[in-house]
C-alpha cells in the first residue's frame, strides 16, 4: 500500500529544526551582549523546564537548539571594553558619520548577535565597521558610492 494512504505514527517521527548556524569570525560582544546572551540562556532553560514533552514536541526542539546555539556563544564570548580615551574607531564604540550630502548617522560597533540596525547597531563584520575600524575624526571612506567622514566616536553608553 502507498505510503500516501497510510497514518503515520507521529510519536516516533522526529522533529529536525536544523542547527542554528554560528559564525567563524570572533566572538567579541559589548557587556550589554554578554548578558543578552545569558537572558537567553536562563529563558531557555526556563522554557525548557516547564515545556510538556508529549504535547510541545516543535517547542522543546525549537528551545533545545536555541539553548545549543547560545551556549556555543556564550563559551566564544570575548567581552571587549573600547579605550575611552582611544582616538580611533575601535569595537564597541560609537561613531557619528556624515556623507557628501550632509546626510548624518550614528553607529555603534557591536557583536554579530547583539547587531540591530534600527538602534543604530551594526556588527563589527559588517563592511561599514570594517571600512571605519582605524580612523580618526576628519578621516573619510567610501560606501555604496558616497563618501563619509567621521565626525565623532566615543564609547557607548
Amino acid at each position: 500500500m502507498s505510503g500516501a494512504f497510510t497514518k503515520q505514527d507521529e510519536s516516533n517521527s522526529s522533529i529536525d529544526l536544523g542547527e542554528r548556524p554560528v559564525s567563524p569570525h570572533r566572538n567579541l560582544v559589548t557587556e550589554k551582549g554578554l548578558a543578552m546572551i545569558d537572558a537567553e540562556i536562563a529563558a531557555l532553560h526556563e522554557e525548557l523546564a516547564k515545556g510538556n514533552a508529549d504535547a510541545d514536541r516543535e517547542l522543546i526542539a525549537r528551545a533545545s537548539r536555541d539553548l545549543r546555539y547560545w551556549t556555543a556563544r556564550r563559551e566564544t564570548a570575548e567581552v571587549s571594553h573600547p579605550d575611552p580615551q582611544s582616538e580611533v574607531v575601535r569595537f564597541g564604540m560609537s561613531v557619528t558619520i556624515e556623507d557628501d550630502q550632509g546626510k548624518r548617522q550614528t553607529w555603534q560597533i557591536v557583536g554579530e548577535d547583539e547587531v540591530d540596525a534600527s538602534h543604530g547597531m551594526i556588527s563589527h563584520v559588517a563592511p561599514m565597521a570594517k571600512l571605519m575600524f582605524g580612523k580618526s575624526v576628519g578621516d573619510t571612506f567610501e560606501l555604496n558610492d558616497h563618501e563619509w567622514e567621521i565626525t565623532a566616536i566615543g564609547v557607548a553608553p
